[in-house]
């Protein structure tokens, strides 16, 4: 049996299955491409996760990267073997050895299996719960999503000559005066458990149909797609605020602004922010645990710690070993902890956790794994700003 991460059991649940192999022949490493900052395979697992009708997440793939992603966004991982993971395999046939490793887990099958794909980036919460609804509620026992559309089709014919598909060129009714057509967006699907195996396709029995806004309906499949979601992405971006349980902070160019003021007795100094120390002060009011973790040794940190009244743990070798360490002894949720940092060696924390965010002023690589870039460089208000978001998350 294939690695199965986070076992609990899923019989008689709602379970979303996100295939999301490593090989892409059109978009390489598509899987992980980024969009709003975020992979592409996180961002589906988010939004799954965020559905108050969907019970667990799995995320079948053969790439160790993308499970990283995938474990780290809270998704349960299930390996898939090589012979299922080509160009010709079907998303059906992922499904179907993820419900296969599920029931060797549970001894049966989930009533509702959804499949969902990460290459449509932007999956509403209520469209998922909607899709389910089809066929929880509404007598459906397979549905999907799609999105109206008015063009006349065409195609061309062996001769040459073009001719109508959904409609007589002789004549082009209004568009208001057409009945609706609907294109299939390859987001979101859901179908009965039993007539999945059954008939091994994702379409059988009374289909229904989740329709969508034409802006949520892109699908990744060409680099040039790519390139117009992550614009509607930026278009759409958002300060959006931080759900977590947790705040663990980088120091040097997080709390400060990476330099240091040297003494004539070769003794270093920092200086930070009192707004910094605020937004701390405010998150423990709140009952946020907030640590530092640094690999410096330098005494400032351990007494800036203690001067906030934080956790910390410095002179660190391995920073990632120990953030998970810390994440699993304190029974956290690792896509509800935030991690801020700013150079090379945070970048593996960042990878753990759900929230990776970057000051204003990071390196451009740990920008590139982050969730969030702040508008606040280190030691001027960063933590303060993500104090503000995370407290406003709890507001809500």
């Amino acid at each position: 049996m294939a690695a199965v991460t986070q076992p609990t059991s899923s019989t008689g649940q709602v379970v979303a299955v996100i295939p999301a192999r490593g090989g892409s022949k059109g978009v390489p490493a598509k899987n992980l491409a980024r969009v709003g900052g975020v992979p592409l395979v996180a961002r589906a697992v988010r939004a799954v996760r965020a559905a108050r009708r969907v019970d667990e997440v799995v995320v079948s793939t053969d790439s160790a990267e993308i499970a990283d992603v995938a474990v780290a966004a809270g998704a349960v991982v299930v390996r898939r073997p090589a012979d299922l993971s080509g160009d010709t395999n079907s998303s059906e046939s992922a499904v179907l050895h993820a419900l296969d490793e599920l029931r060797a887990r549970d001894g049966g099958d989930p009533e509702t299996v959804l499949l969902v794909q990460c290459t449509s980036p932007f999956i509403a919460v209520e469209t998922i719960d909607g899709v389910v609804a089809r066929v929880r509620d509404e007598g459906c026992d397979s549905a999907f999503t799609a999105v109206r559309v008015h063009e006349f089709l065409w195609r061309v014919e062996p001769g040459g000559s073009a001719s109508g598909v959904n409609h007589s060129a002789a004549y082009r009714p209004r568009r208001q005066d057409r009945d609706p057509e609907f294109r299939e967006t390859g987001a979101v699907y859901a179908m009965r458990t039993a007539g999945l195996r059954e008939g091994g396709h994702r379409f059988f029995g009374r289909i229904g149909l989740v329709e969508v806004p034409a802006g949520d309906a892109i699908e990744i499949d060409t680099a040039d797609d790519l390139d117009l979601a992550r614009r509607i992405a930026a278009g759409r971006a958002e300060r959006e605020p931080i759900a977590v349980d947790a705040l663990v902070t980088d120091f040097d160019g997080v709390h400060t602004d990476d330099r240091a003021i040297v003494l004539q007795d070769g003794t270093e100094a920092v200086v930070v922010s009192r707004s910094d120390g605020a937004g701390v002060a405010a998150l423990r009011a709140a009952g946020v645990p907030v640590m530092i973790l640094s690999v410096e040794v330098n005494p400032v940190v351990a007494a800036r710690a203690a001067k906030l009244g934080v956790e910390v743990a410095h002179g660190v070798a391995d920073k990632a070993v120990l953030l998970r360490d810390w994440i699993a002894e304190r029974g956290l949720d690792p896509a509800r902890v935030a991690y801020v940092g700013n150079d090379l060696r945070d970048i593996d924390c960042l990878r753990l956790v759900g929230w990776p965010i970057a000051v204003a002023d990071a390196r451009p690589e740990v920008c590139a794994v982050a969730r969030v870039v702040l508008a606040s460089p280190g030691g001027a208000g960063a933590v303060r700003e993500v104090a503000d978001l995370i407290l406003a998350a709890k507001r809500q």
